[in-house]
């Protein structure tokens, strides 16, 4: 049983069924009715699609071994591998606990009065409304927690904001100010932060690092930091708070506030239950193609369990990063996490050829996971 149909979620079912179709009966559970690609938030917040464009619907999963159902988790028993969903009780022989994080622009006082999450398709949905009607003024991008989905996703709206006000001859009017948790960009590598923060120096965007805001006032619309700054805003786009689901915390699997796995397979402390994605703590970013990653490697840990073949070698923490970076172009950043003594990181510049290739890593996925062309 797969509880999640993100890019962990998916990922794994499609390699049991690829791998494993005559042993396996796989259950995969979401309560939502289609999957979204996280990047395409962005799509939906400048205009560039509308929002049920970027859904690939459930329905159109056809795996041998795999059954898709959309139900929505209530209460999981990791001792016993029993779920109760909204449409029953499940016993599984092996249990992974994809669903990721919720978002909780709550945690932030006054940012539902006054700002606008663009984390979920939803949240984008809305926020594009606010731009629609935007006329000038100061603009406020802000992460509100320590751990996120997708780091690099606040400087690429900035970089599309910019250009966005550019396009309709408002960015002389406006300011942007990127405020983040972060020490720097990419953490692992000060060459990518240099080259990033270099492109935000060049379009006249401000940054505020290893900066948190508390509170906003919806009133005064003043943002509050907490080292006693306060930034008016006309705009406040948020990256909200970021929470492991509440049926997760209530079973048991968490420690502060994540569940623990071990790196090398996504084990949890529960026999034959494993947990994968941006619900975990495993010492790497929350993003989906780490989702992937990892759910790869839980893939082939069941292989071996299941077909009795060797041990397979543990999650090498690489991915291929693209980052939006204005005018069309894709920056990418190739990243090593746990394979070497320290993670390591090469960047590759803004292109219109890296573009092409996050559009074919986006197409891939579809074709793999929904058979879509």
């Amino acid at each position: 049983m797969i509880l999640g149909a993100g890019f962990g979620g998916l990922e794994l079912a499609t390699r049991l069924s690829e791998d494993l179709a005559d042993e396996v009966e796989v259950t995969l559970i979401d309560q939502s009715d289609s999957f979204v690609f996280g990047f395409t938030k962005l799509d939906v917040l400048f205009g560039r699609r509308n929002l049920e464009d970027v859904r690939l619907p459930y329905r159109d999963i056809v795996k041998p071994s795999v059954e898709f159902r959309q139900e929505t988790v209530l209460s999981i028993d990791p001792e016993r591998k029993r779920v109760v969903t909204s449409g029953g009780e499940y016993e599984a022989e092996i249990l992974v606990v994809a669903l990721g994080a919720d978002l909780a622009p709550e945690a932030t006082p006054g940012l539902v009065e006054s700002g606008y999450e663009f984390y979920s398709p939803q949240g984008a949905a809305r926020a594009r409304e606010a731009l629609a009607t935007f006329d000038g003024g100061a603009v406020v991008i802000a992460v509100l927690g320590g751990f996120f989905k997708c780091p690099p996703a606040p400087y690429e709206s900035a970089f599309m904001l910019h250009d966005f006000l550019t396009q309709r001859g408002m960015r002389d009017a406006c300011t942007i100010h990127l405020v983040t948790p972060m020490p720097k960009p990419i953490p692992v590598s000060d060459d990518v932060s240099n080259a990033i923060l270099g492109l935000l120096d060049d379009r006249n965007i401000e940054h505020s690092h290893a900066s948190w805001v508390t509170s906003l006032d919806p009133v005064a619309k003043v943002a509050h930091l907490e080292d006693g700054r306060a930034l008016p805003f006309d705009l406040f786009l948020a990256v909200p708070v970021h929470r492991a689901p509440a049926v997760v915390v209530e079973a048991g699997l968490t420690e502060d506030g994540w569940v623990p796995v071990d790196a090398a397979t996504f084990a949890t402390r529960f026999p034959d239950v494993y947990a994968v994605g941006d619900v975990t703590s495993a010492p790497v970013p929350r993003a989906g193609v780490i989702a992937e990653g990892e759910a790869s490697t839980v893939a082939d840990v069941l292989l071996a369990s299941i077909g009795g073949g060797p041990a397979p070698a543990p999650f090498p923490g690489e991915v291929i990063c693209y980052i939006e970076m204005g005018g069309d172009t894709i920056g990418k950043v190739d990243v090593n996490f746990l394979s070497g003594p320290a993670p390591t990181a090469r960047f590759t510049p803004p292109s219109l050829e890296s573009a092409a290739e996050k559009r074919e890593f986006a197409a891939s996925r579809r074709r793999r996971w929904f058979g879509h062309e």
